[in-house]
């Protein structure tokens, strides 16, 4: 089987195109472009358009790009798993990723994470990446952990709304 069993989204054509205000400033998925498409209890949807700046040598999305929108879907999913508002949810931190490139992402890309399961202090999701087309470019599972706080070189940033 050539394919993940995850449902790929519909045409990326059918989506509205005025994205969804992110619940949580992270400055980087600002400067990648990000834009939230769906953040609800069943899952987050991101995408992103792959400018020349988030290409490598091939003139493709550089890895990097297709990892982070796989990380932020999944940790998006995370932190609505509790039915709450991200808001209101604990922070996150990636644990552990594993990622798997089937094709190269031009285009505009659209991120899709999902919970597989969650506990009182982890949540483990997966994370799907299509192209325009609603081809699989890249598929990844991850390991998350809750915190309220995060210990940083002799110091402890609080911040429930914090997230990777």
């Amino acid at each position: 089987m050539d394919e993940p069993s995850t449902p790929a989204p519909a045409s990326l054509a059918t989506f509205d195109r005025n994205p969804m205000q992110f619940p949580v400033r992270i400055p980087f998925v600002e400067t990648l472009g990000f834009e939230l498409r769906r953040s609800d209890g069943e899952a987050c949807e991101i995408e992103v358009e792959v400018r020349e700046e988030l290409c490598n040598s091939w003139s493709v999305a550089h890895g990097g790009v297709s990892m982070t929108l796989l990380d932020v879907v999944m940790a998006h999913a995370a932190r609505r798993s509790d039915g709450r508002p991200i808001a209101e949810s604990p922070g996150v931190v990636t644990v552990e990723m594993k990622t798997t490139f089937m094709r190269p992402g031009t285009g505009r890309l659209r991120g899709r994470g999902t919970l597989l399961h969650r506990t009182a202090s982890m949540a483990f999701c997966e994370g799907s990446v299509f192209d325009a087309e609603g081809k699989l470019v890249a598929h990844a599972t991850g390991t998350f952990k809750f915190l309220k706080g995060l210990p940083v070189g002799g110091r402890f940033i609080q911040r429930n709304d914090a997230s990777d």
